[in-house]
């Protein structure tokens, strides 16, 4: 495992599963923020090696009635009603350079990607708990498809990439955020060639030239907690990978079928508008 200090990149993982229904209540329109994270990743989905990031991390809220970020991510919400909803949303994957990675070595490096496509949410039940643990709960399903696009000087579609699941939302009577996500992940021949597919030229004795398919990608489970307090803003997230039954299983780039993300960061609130609106918080 090795250490890096990077520029910000969005712990998506920590807001993403987290927003909760409750009476409105007044905050500011925008608010802004700096605080400290670290994430440890996989080099990339199947890897057997990974990469701690450190990182600093901005604490960006925006309460539009169209653009919002938020504990829901930043996105363009584009039709909005009591049980359903449609936005644009967004995420990323970080680089993984090929001399750092056994599997790779000698390949292409992989460059940093971002995600971007539309996203369905349709609220399948809501209400209040009946014990004193749980004050307010939620549960989504939502269907995300992004396409993902390669940065650097010459970007371009790497793929498409679909991660329909459930997600459940929890508020405690203590004022924590718990948010529980699981669901397949689908991908196409385009993402799977540019993560697993390995090219005759750079085919060796322990790494056969592979053509990769589209299709089931293994599923996820992810489990987040967070809290704002005041002025500070604290989360917390742990994932679960699986690529069993993966259509790229049998790459030679896939080195590890099952591994463990997880990510901590906090983050304190140094301005906002002085315009307020409601939001469900």
């Amino acid at each position: 495992m090795t250490w890096r200090c990077v520029p910000a990149i969005a712990l998506a993982a920590l807001g993403a599963t987290l927003a909760l229904p409750a009476a409105a209540v007044q905050r500011p329109l925008w608010e802004l923020g700096l605080g400290v994270g670290a994430l440890s990743l996989p080099h990339y989905r199947g890897s057997d090696q990974s990469t701690t990031w450190l990182l600093p991390v901005p604490y960006v809220a925006y309460r539009g009635e169209i653009f919002k970020a938020d504990r829901d991510g930043a996105r363009a919400v584009l039709f909005d009603s009591q049980s359903f909803d449609v936005d644009v949303s967004a995420s990323a994957s970080a680089p993984t350079r090929s001399r750092d990675n056994r599997a790779r070595e000698g390949m292409p490096d992989l460059k940093p990607t971002v995600e971007v496509g539309p996203n369905v949410n349709w609220t399948l039940g809501r209400g209040r708990g009946r014990g004193a643990a749980v004050a307010e709960w939620k549960l989504d399903l939502r269907l995300p498809v992004r396409a993902a696009i390669s940065v650097g000087s010459d970007p371009r579609v790497v793929g498409l990439i679909a991660t329909p699941n459930l997600n459940l939302d929890l508020r405690t009577a203590g004022g924590w955020n718990v948010g529980l996500q699981a669901g397949p992940v689908f991908g196409d021949r385009k993402l799977h060639s540019y993560f697993y597919e390995v090219a005759p030229a750079y085919a060796t004795a322990w790494r056969p030239a592979y053509a990769a398919r589209a299709g089931y990608a293994g599923a996820t489970a992810l489990a987040g907690v967070s809290r704002r307090d005041g002025a500070r803003w604290l989360g917390f997230f742990i994932k679960a990978d699986s690529l069993a039954g993966a259509r790229f299983e049998a790459s030679p780039l896939v080195r590890q079928r099952s591994h463990w993300s997880a990510g901590i960061a906090m983050s304190w609130v140094l301005s906002g508008s002085s315009r307020t609106v409601d939001v469900e918080e």
